[in-house]
């Protein structure tokens, strides 16, 4: 465990570490707020860093305790002018920084693509935004990367979004209320759209409804006794305006811990409004599987399928 360190200094991968998941970590840091997020400070939270994994050469790390949001950065040799903003899981308790994080975003950076992980601030933590509190981070990393397209060789048309699991919920709101004030203007950047052009949220947290929620991510967003209005309002798929982005949907059938349901309901949702839409359905692969553990599955062609659905979409 590390407490109170910055991300790169105080979770370096150990010496001699040489699979992908362990190559160094990226050092190019955007913080989103010049002068401090919104609603806050909260009293007495300090970043702690969880080493979860005891292989060093595949780190696991989660985070919490997030007071300054931020967007670590990728950059490819070769830009092809698009650029991904990834949004990691980790149930609204954490965000993990491997394995649905920096990992995807090497992945990414090695086929052309900008990628930036976003670590976003936890609404069970305190923060006066409460459930869309982490929305607030979205919208406003999507508008830095466009406001800042010029200095990555990005093509401000062409920002995706992508997010694994609480992290897909983070997406998938993204999609559906890029267009809902959520914080007060600070700077020019604020001027420009947060609409992702394509919206991927893979295994994710959807729906609000206690019958199909992941009770973690619910509790955490929503808080313990949520009124039927703030369960509709957070549930992505009752939120899908006719302007929504096309969007690819992955999950496994025997995802243990967010149910199937909330991908068919997203995709449901996005058909009833003539959104575009791609789903892939496995019948194995479980929950949190990211690169490393969808390894050796039929659900490791994930990465071929998103990718050759953006190009299909002219994305890359």
């Amino acid at each position: 465990m590390v407490v109170g360190a910055g991300l790169a200094a105080a979770v370096a991968p150990a010496a001699g570490a040489s699979s992908a998941g362990a190559s160094a970590d990226p050092v190019e840091t955007i913080d989103l707020w010049p002068h401090g997020a919104p609603g806050g400070p909260v009293p007495g939270l300090v970043e702690v860093i969880d080493q979860r994994s005891h292989d060093p050469a595949l780190p696991d790390r989660a985070i919490h305790g997030i007071s300054r949001p931020r967007m670590v950065v990728f950059r490819p040799a070769r830009p092809n002018g698009a650029a991904v903003l990834i949004s990691p899981g980790g149930g609204y308790r954490w965000v993990v920084v491997d394995k649905e994080g920096y990992e995807f975003g090497r992945w990414l950076a090695a086929r052309g693509f900008t990628a930036f992980v976003l670590f976003y601030r936890l609404p069970g933590e305190g923060w006066a935004g409460g459930p869309d509190t982490p929305l607030q981070d979205a919208q406003r990393a999507m508008r830095l990367i466009r406001h800042r397209a010029s200095d990555y060789g990005i093509d401000s048309a062409r920002v995706a979004a992508l997010g694994f699991s609480a992290g897909g919920h983070v997406c998938a709101d993204l999609a559906a209320r890029f267009a809902t004030p959520v914080y007060a203007a600070v700077d020019a950047a604020d001027a420009l759209s947060a609409r992702p052009i394509y919206a991927a949220p893979l295994y994710p947290v959807i729906s609000m409804d206690a019958a199909i929620a992941h009770p973690g991510s619910r509790a955490l967003l929503l808080g313990p006794s949520p009124t039927a209005t703030l369960e509709a309002t957070h549930s992505p798929d009752r939120q899908i305006p006719l302007d929504a982005p096309p969007h690819f949907l992955l999950h496994a059938e025997d995802d243990p811990a967010v149910p199937v349901e909330n991908t068919l309901r997203l995709h449901a949702a996005l058909r009833a409004r003539k959104i575009p839409v791609e789903m892939h359905l496995f019948a194995e692969g479980g929950h949190g599987f990211g690169l490393r553990l969808a390894a050796g599955k039929p659900v490791a062609v994930w990465p071929d399928l998103w990718l050759a659905w953006a190009m299909r979409l002219g994305f890359g």
